[in-house]
């Protein structure tokens, strides 16, 4: 029965002791445990001290640097084997007598976080278990989700108010009653302490370089209210299991503050994070990448709460995170430190706003004709930049529905470094500006002279869903660059309701003047059509760009999008447009002659489409009055004797006096 009772391989032996209080019998038992299971407990201790093994830091750390071993308690191993036992006392009382405080009690490992302290009003903290099947989340990740749970940040914005607002620092034990005051669940629990240590607990930047004098203590990290990542992993911690959460302290290697494209990392960890045991799962959390940031000095650390690494999806945590013990990816399958160098490191940012994912997925690209292609997916419409070696001159970027495309070429050899920028495209808040979110090392071995950009190119180039949402839809041209053989080409949009277009065309040099440049650009407009005509005065490469305000807004043109025009063809020579007056209206239309440069001493034919209009005369050495002819105004000139030819419109048969609409010069002979 006694073996029954116990279990096989297992006894209870105890004695009975009498010489006690009234109404309370004391039994003395000794536990006896089989050799296999010992040694499995011993096993655990061990893995368990090494998992929550030392570690420096990153965010803001370089990776492979050590740091000295935190202070740690040490537990009273478990007595256990063929001859000994757990000793425990215990106590049996009458129904109707009041039990006295237990004297002895050695709970193992379990207690450790507790030892020590006062733990009136807690419960006991479970020993943190290994993860199991039940843990894992499948790598790659499935864009689903940022967290490794579902989590309602706008029902917890009145606990993280209240968090924030907690101010206790004489003890860590009152610091979480004070927080669990407004926390009912679990979840709740560990957000309290989250949002408290990420706006409380500040980097310690001197005590990094000097850390002799560092203590990762929780006590002491509370009341000096800084730390390295060991002393924000000890305090998170020590924090849940008060709160009666497990949870475990992790170290491992960091991709964080100077890390480098493509190292490699060795030696012992150089940072620690947490997991914590949640709704039957274990979750990965960073309290110290939470907080905040540090410069590039590494002198001043500011607070700069992160949401992004509270419950983070351990196929994105991995990302930046490579644990000692790979259990602790929480990945199936799990990644080699071989992979986690080599893979892609996409920060927060790339996240949180809404990228899924960069191509290629190797962090050197290595150029191919002298040209290097990346491209990045997101959800909706974002707007994104890029830097190759600190400018964006040495690139075509095209914005796309879902993402971005990018090719650049640099125009020197060797190893160039590619930085991506992204932002939301309706900007919801101050620092809604540039972030980076992914960095390239391009390795260059030969260089495409001919793909050199005219400074005047602005990113992204081409149209987009960012000048359909300013009004210019349905372009007949979508890609960025348009060739043209003969040195002319045409485009066309249909217009939103109001828009009035301004365009100009730029060349490096001085060979295009500004006011040139917006006369080798003839628009016009046929309903809510725009017809854009351009004419270029030599070889080479151009750009187009396009402006835009409403017709109402007596404001200026807002730049919207810009197109790389290349022309090859070293016979090109085209003059300009005429030039035109206030007078010459949008719907106008110039039939013939397109050319603003007229022959010397020919008769040159003019058909216009203006409508509204009593007279028209076209004014050289002498006057040329123009027929109406089916919504046309015709007729010819005679360019001698004259170095200019204006077109006159009468507005009204009862005015006496013309206005200037359009301005032709004439070859010199």
């Amino acid at each position: 029965a006694r073996r029954r009772r116990g279990g096989p391989g297992r006894a209870l032996m105890g004695t009975m002791d009498c010489n006690t209080e009234p109404g309370a019998v004391t039994i003395n038992l000794l536990l006896i445990v089989r050799p296999e299971e010992a040694a499995g407990k011993d096993r655990g201790q061990r893995e368990g001290q090494t998992e929550g093994g030392r570690g420096a830091d990153c965010p803001f750390v370089s990776p492979g640097r050590r740091s000295p071993a935190a202070p740690r308690e040490q537990t009273p191993p478990v007595t256990s084997g063929p001859d000994k036992g757990t000793q425990v006392t215990v106590e049996i009382h009458r129904e109707d007598s009041s039990p006295q405080l237990i004297k002895r009690l050695s709970l193992g490992k379990g207690s450790q976080a507790l030892r020590g302290h006062d733990n009136k009003g807690f419960q006991r903290t479970e020993a943190p278990r290994p993860p199991g099947a039940k843990d894992l989340h499948a790598y790659p990740w499935d864009k689903s989700s940022l967290k490794s749970m579902p989590v309602d940040l706008q029902q917890l914005k009145k606990l993280d108010a209240y968090a924030l607002k907690v101010n206790v620092q004489n003890s860590v034990e009152e610091l979480v009653k004070a927080l669990l005051k407004q926390a009912r669940t679990d979840l709740e629990k560990v957000r309290a302490i989250w949002m408290w240590i990420c706006h409380h607990i500040e980097y310690d930047v001197v005590g990094y370089h000097n850390k002799s004098q560092l203590s990762s203590k929780p006590r002491d990290v509370l009341q000096m209210g800084k730390s390295i990542c060991e002393g924000y992993a000890e305090l998170f911690q020590h924090m849940c299991s008060l709160a009666g959460i497990q949870c475990k302290k992790l170290s491992g290697h960091a991709k964080g503050h100077g890390y480098k494209t493509g190292q490699t990392f060795t030696g012992d960890s150089d940072h620690a994070w947490n997991a914590v045991y949640l709704e039957g799962r274990w979750h990965l959390l960073d309290s110290t990448w939470g907080s905040g940031s540090v410069d590039d000095s590494f002198t001043k650390f500011t607070y700069r709460y992160n949401e992004f690494y509270f419950l983070t999806h351990p196929a994105l945590f991995i990302n930046n995170h490579f644990p000692d013990n790979s259990n602790w990816q929480l990945l199936k399958p799990t990644l080699t430190l071989k992979e986690f160098e080599n893979n892609m490191l996409h920060n927060s940012n790339f996240y949180t706003l809404g990228l899924l994912a960069a191509h290629p997925e190797t962090p050197i690209i290595h150029t191919v004709n002298g040209k290097a292609s990346v491209s990045v997916d997101c959800r909706s419409g974002t707007l994104f930049m890029f830097k190759l070696k600190g400018t964006d001159e040495h690139g075509l970027m095209t914005l796309k529905k879902h993402g971005m495309k990018l090719d650049v070429y640099p125009q020197k050899t060797g190893s160039h470094k590619l930085e991506i920028f992204a932002k939301p495209s309706k900007a919801e808040a101050p620092d809604d500006v540039y972030k980076c979110v992914v960095e390239y090392v391009v390795e260059c071995e030969s260089v495409d002279k001919a793909m050199r950009f005219p400074k005047d190119l602005h990113q992204p180039v081409g149209p987009s869903w960012f000048s359909e949402r300013q009004g210019f839809l349905r372009p007949s041209h979508r890609e960025p660059v348009l060739h043209t053989n003969d040195g002319r080409c045409s485009l066309t949009f249909t217009l939103g309701k109001d828009i009035s277009v301004l365009t100009s065309l730029h060349a490096d040099g001085s060979s295009l003047a500004e006011d040139m440049g917006r006369r080798h650009v003839l628009q016009t407009h046929r309903g809510n059509q725009v017809e854009l005509k351009v004419h270029l005065p030599h070889a080479g490469n151009f750009v187009l760009k396009i402006y835009s305000k409403k017709k109402s807004d007596p404001g200026n043109y807002d730049y919207i999008f810009n197109y790389l025009i290349r022309c090859l063809n070293t016979e090109v020579k085209w003059p300009a447009f005429p030039q035109s007056y206030s007078k010459w209206l949008q719907d106008y239309e110039i039939v013939e002659p397109l050319s603003g440069l007229l022959p010397a001493n020919r008769n040159v034919h003019f058909k216009l489409k203006m409508h509204g209009i009593a007279k028209v005369l076209v004014q050289a050495e002498n006057t040329h009055p123009l027929t109406q002819n089916r919504g046309c105004w015709e007729g010819t000139c005679n360019t001698s004797g004259c170095r200019e030819v204006f077109v006159m419109v009468h507005e009204n048969a009862n005015h006496s006096f013309y206005s200037h609409v359009l301005k032709y010069e004439v070859e010199t002979q």
